[in-house]
């Protein structure tokens, strides 16, 4: 098969810099509805009585008379672009629930319902994480998201979102929204349909789906409810809709949830998922010829809840070949590639086991204990089999804990190895937490081991205080060393700024997780003012300014930059951002840019500037461009590329980007060109097709993979997947390798 994980590039430039900164429930009085409750109330939940949820259809339209009667709330605040003033349309929200699920319906008001934007249909595409301002952000549609916070640990919380068409989008937001994985997937129902009022949807979130503390008599839940009307750019909020200490991902802004009792516990809450796997290969091997071969297999993953909200997961011969490659780059840089995990077990609750310090739209992170691509996936050969493992993860009182281990079997040379990890984080406060972690490796007579100590402040809701100590072992010579970070945060609406110091000893080594560089001290401070100025149609101008600073351990130089940067945004959507910077590197070591063109060891002035914008995306079609002009390692660089977005229908989705490199340095020159085209084509929620061809001049690298996913029944799916990869030094179109793999999974729940 071909390799889904296989050695790619990524453009990261050395001047970058963090920005970013039991007893049944009263019974509801069914006799006609209620007024809607008011400002500042908890939402309650309404058990529907017996025998009566049979007639609720979750089909988008409020037309029971269960929602009819149900207790709404309609009190949502704008965020954007008047903070604190009440939404310009209504959106109502009732919740019922019964022994099977929570069901949440929202009805959106529009005085222009025509001009309702809704063009996506695929899972998985409503939002997105927001690198500059935190927390997550809608695509292009009007949409709605609701929160869920069951422990009411203000820490946590799950996050599921729909739009008019009834898309599917789901999340797990910890560390108070600093940690958000997208990428998790759960099992749940959602229906949304436009109405001559707007728009409506229905949630059908299944128990067994969340998880939650034995039920308590009043003991509320933490919930929000977030929706953006597309075409005003509004945001509007139930709770937290203010700029500063607010935001939807922050956990602890969130409102209550009552009413919900005697929630039903199904003793383990078993979930089984087997697949069936099938394929044929062709690759080439080291005779240059084509070796063809099949494959049949099958493996196992077990869920089940060993106590409310303490999740055991178990996997057998684990297979991930319905993973998306990554994204073709060219590298500019002398450092490790980064890229994001895309499995689907290291996903639930992988937010447990950050431990580190977080990456950013332009660099990786310069620091993580544990990174989970580091099992299964070799740099240069690619997969390597998993024969098993278990992940245990939740909380224990006012504790959040995660313990995981894994085996990999011997492929490639490589023997077989086993990678152990332990958390716990120790609530403080509302807010706070105090943890430690320890992370091990061990395979082939080798081993590493990290252990380290963390934790978080927030003062005042908008300064975030964050540390670690982390100390590494390894086995024979060298790997004993120290990390350590000190980071302050402040993120308020007119200002913000950005504090952080990090130290990596020169010996330090993680195997099981990320190091960009080691015997590097590194200090960054940033400060960032923002006016809202009523002209030319803005809606704010941010202005940031400030440097980094890098040292080896005994103090010598290594980089420096220092920059401005301008960012506009206006009403309608577009936004740009213009940054300039001066910038010095020390490069003690040389390193390749390609196979004929080096980068000697000296001093360089990598002053540069850039430029990133975009249009509105609530458009049929939008566009993203980029361009970088400077310095570089006593030459030049010019990069410009940009994306063409096309969405003409709900089923329809195409990209096309472009991005060229064009490097003249003393030793050499040479041109590398990026070009994808993304394609999508979505028969309904439950069956897309995915298309995304890559061609990397640099490499003369040619790439295919095709994607069918079609849901047969909640939680379980049929994938057929195509892979090829084409190119090499004599032509591109010569063929590397070629994989077609049908997948088959069942989801029981028992």
């Amino acid at each position: 098969m071909a390799n889904p994980f296989r050695k790619v590039r990524r453009t990261l430039l050395p001047w970058a810099v963090v920005l970013q900164v039991g007893a049944q429930a009263p019974a509801p009085p069914w006799d006609g509805r209620l007024a809607a409750q008011s400002s500042g109330a908890p939402i309650r939940a309404y058990r529907i009585p017996e025998g009566l949820s049979a007639s609720l259809r979750i089909d988008g339209l409020l037309s029971e008379d269960l929602w009819s009667r149900a207790v709404p709330v309609d009190d949502l605040l704008q965020r954007e672009p008047l903070e604190g003033v009440p939404a310009s349309e209504r959106t109502e929200v009732r919740i019922l629930y019964d022994d099977d699920a929570l069901y949440v319906a929202v009805l959106a008001h529009d005085s222009e319902p025509d001009d309702v934007v809704g063009r996506i249909l695929q899972r998985d595409q409503l939002m997105e994480p927001d690198f500059f301002g935190g927390g997550l952000q809608f695509a292009g549609d009007d949409a709605v998201a609701i929160l869920l916070d069951p422990f009411h640990d203000h820490r946590s919380g799950v996050v599921f979102a729909t739009n008019p068409n009834g898309a599917e989008f789901e999340a797990l937001v910890s560390n108070e929204g600093r940690d958000i994985n997208i990428d998790w997937r759960g099992v749940w129902e959602v229906a949304g349909a436009r109405t001559p009022e707007g728009w409506s949807a229905e949630f059908a979130i299944p128990w067994r789906s969340l998880r939650y503390p034995d039920a308590a008599v009043d003991e509320p839940w933490g919930f929000n409810v977030y929706r953006v009307i597309r075409r005003k750019n509004e945001e509007a909020l139930w709770r937290g809709w203010q700029r500063v200490r607010g935001g939807f991902q922050r956990v602890s802004a969130a409102g209550h949830l009552e009413g919900l009792e005697g929630l039903p516990r199904q003793g383990l809450n078993l979930e089984s998922k087997p697949f069936l796997l099938g394929g044929a290969h062709r690759e080439l091997n080291d005779a240059d010829a084509l070796e063809s071969r099949s494959t049949l297999d099958a493996g196992l993953d077990v869920k089940t809840e060993l106590r409310p909200g303490l999740v055991l997961d178990l996997t057998f011969n684990t297979d991930f070949a319905q993973v998306e490659v990554d994204d073709e780059q060219v590298n500019l840089t002398r450092f490790d590639l980064f890229f994001p995990e895309k499995r689907d077990f290291f996903l639930e609750n992988s937010g447990i086991f950050q431990f580190g310090v977080p990456g950013n739209p332009f660099e990786p992170p310069p620091f993580q204990m544990f990174f989970s691509r580091q099992i299964g996936i070799d740099e240069d050969e690619g997969e390597v089999p998993i024969l098993g493992g278990a992940r245990l993860t939740g909380r224990v009182g006012g504790q959040t804990v995660g313990l995981l281990n894994i085996v990999t079997d011997e492929a490639y040379g490589l023997s077989r190895e086993s990678f152990s990890v332990a958390r716990v984080k120790r609530d403080v406060g509302e807010s706070n937490y105090i943890g430690a972690m320890v992370t091990d490796r061990r395979g082939g007579g080798e081993w590493n081991t990290v252990t380290g100590v963390d934790g978080q402040t927030i003062m005042g809701g908008a300064w975030v205080w964050d540390w670690f100590y982390a100390r590494t072992y390894t086995g024979g010579e060298g790997g004993d060393d120290h990390a350590y970070r000190v980071g302050l945060d402040y993120t308020g609406d007119e200002w913000g700024l950005l504090f952080n110091h990090l130290s990596v000893g020169p010996d330090a080594e993680a195997t099981s997780g990320f190091i960009v560089r080691t015997d590097v001290r590194r200090t960054d401070l940033y400060g960032r003012h923002r006016w809202r100025p009523a002209v030319l149609g803005l809606r704010r101008l941010d202005v940031w300014s400030g440097f980094n600073y890098v040292s080896t351990m005994d103090w010598r130089m290594q980089d420096y930059a220092l920059g401005v940067a301008l960012n506009p945004e206006w009403e309608s959507g577009e936004t740009f951002n213009l940054w300039g910077n001066v910038s010095e590197t020390v490069l003690d070591e040389g390193f390749e840019l390609t196979d004929d063109v080096d980068v000697p060891v000296g001093r360089y002035r990598n002053d540069q500037v850039m430029l990133f914008g975009n249009t509105s995306r609530r458009r049929a079609a939008s566009a993203d461009v980029n361009a970088i002009v400077g310095k570089f390692y006593g030459g030049t660089l010019k990069s410009a590329g940009g994306s063409l977005t096309l969405a003409p229908s709900p089923q329809v989705a195409l990209g096309l980007g472009f991005t060229r490199n064009d490097v003249d340095v003393p030793s050499g020159s040479f041109t590398a060109d990026i070009t994808s085209l993304r394609a999508s084509y979505s028969f309904s929620t439950r069956l897309t097709t995915n298309v995304l061809v890559q061609y990397n001049s640099l490499d003369r690298a040619f790439s295919t993979h095709v994607k069918v996913n079609f849901i047969h029944r909640p939680g379980s799916d049929l994938f057929i997947v195509f892979t090829e990869n084409r190119g090499d030094d004599r032509r591109v179109w010569n063929l590397q390798d070629r994989g077609l793999v049908m997948k088959v999974t069942y989801l029981a729940r028992l």
